[in-house]
């Protein structure tokens, strides 16, 4: 049964009518299809840009597909109908493709340096086979690799790059050579300048982007993922650890009560920015639209932020939007997002792959 749907499409802002044909989107009428929503302001699906389902809340992997699909669940009831899982401990390309679940970009495991990152979380290795490793992951993944590139590192106290700048950029050449894009954790200011001249495609977080760096990755077109609701965050992570790494704490809330600023900087200097929450570990999953309201909190417009988190996301995962062919995907709301953001807690029509969520 053909589907249709009409209101005001953005981000042209017209009122048109939509008929979803299978997984597929038509402006050519079908006779007989079923209007399911007439009015309100229709998005192509949200994204999650960043996120792990095969990390259970506690930071722990998961132990079976039910609760990877679990969490993919709370996204999709959240109008989150494409996630990419910036890296997971647990593979599961059985969803890839399964109805009711939002699309995938998937990351195989974090490749990080030995005790340098989460237990059981990432393939840890030394600066010797870390391009190795990267190959192995961008074969498990479906077009990422992420990498981390900085954490605490004991013996200094503080934050410090994973490896080597020649053998991080050895990593991204890895990662291109194997038909992938290179995601890299960065919290640190030189852990991610390394990243950015290595040549990274995007930068999860990046609290210590320095004006600089910003321009540079405007110029090569890097995208950030600020990930805003986890850099909250770092005052419980400071507070964890003051008692042994005092410089290490006062590092990462002077990089928290910063990073507004550089998120609005990279904004204006043209960075492309996309729409993650970090949601596994730390983070829950189904709360893409806090993101966005403390993205537009920061100074970025709401119409960007939607851009952020929908039509733009999905261009860059490849996942087409709202356009004749493009993906059955959308969701509706009551009233313009563009001008009160906060609308997109409560969507009132989801479909997703061609079939009603809600």
């Amino acid at each position: 049964m053909a589907l249709h749907v009409r209101g005001t499409v953005l981000p042209d802002g017209e009122v048109r009518d939509i008929w979803l044909v299978g997984d597929r989107v038509t402006f050519e009428p079908v006779r007989e299809a079923e209007t399911i929503s007439d009015g309100g302001w229709i998005v192509p699906g949200l994204v999650d840009a960043h996120c792990h389902l095969g990390i259970a809340y506690g930071a722990k992997p998961i132990t079976g597909l039910d609760q990877a699909r679990e969490l993919a669940t709370i996204d999709r009831d959240a109008g989150v109908l494409a996630l990419r899982d910036a890296g997971s401990p647990y593979p599961y390309p059985e969803l890839d493709d399964e109805p009711g679940v939002p699309r995938l970009a998937r990351a195989g495991r974090h490749v990080a340096a030995p005790r340098r990152y989460l237990r059981d979380i990432g393939v840890e290795v030394a600066a010797e086979e870390v391009a190795a490793a990267v190959t192995a992951q961008a074969k498990a993944g479906t077009g990422w690799v992420k990498l981390v590139g900085d954490w605490i590192d004991r013996e200094v106290g503080d934050l410090a790059p994973s490896w080597d700048a020649a053998t991080m950029a050895a990593a991204v050449e890895a990662a291109h050579a194997a038909g992938a894009r290179a995601a890299v954790h960065t919290f640190s200011e030189e852990g991610v300048e390394i990243m950015v001249k290595a040549g990274v495609d995007s930068v999860e977080h990046g609290t210590g982007l320095s004006l600089e760096l910003i321009d540079e990755m405007a110029r090569r077109g890097t995208a950030l993922v600020p990930t805003m609701i986890n850099i909250r965050t770092f005052g419980k992570i400071a507070d964890q650890a003051r008692e042994k790494f005092a410089g290490y704490a006062d590092h990462m809330i002077a990089l928290r009560d910063n990073f507004p600023e550089v998120v609005l900087a990279a904004h204006e200097a043209g960075v492309p920015i996309y729409v993650g929450t970090d949601a596994g570990g730390g983070i829950r999953h189904g709360l893409a639209a806090d993101e966005m309201l403390y993205l537009h909190e920061a100074g970025i417009p709401a119409a960007d932020v939607l851009a952020a988190a929908s039509w733009r996301a999905r261009e860059w995962l490849g996942f087409p939007g709202l356009v004749e062919g493009g993906l059955a995907d959308l969701v509706v709301y009551d009233a313009d997002p563009r001008a009160d953001l906060r609308v997109v807690k409560a969507p009132r029509r989801i479909v997703l792959r061609g079939a009603v969520i809600r």
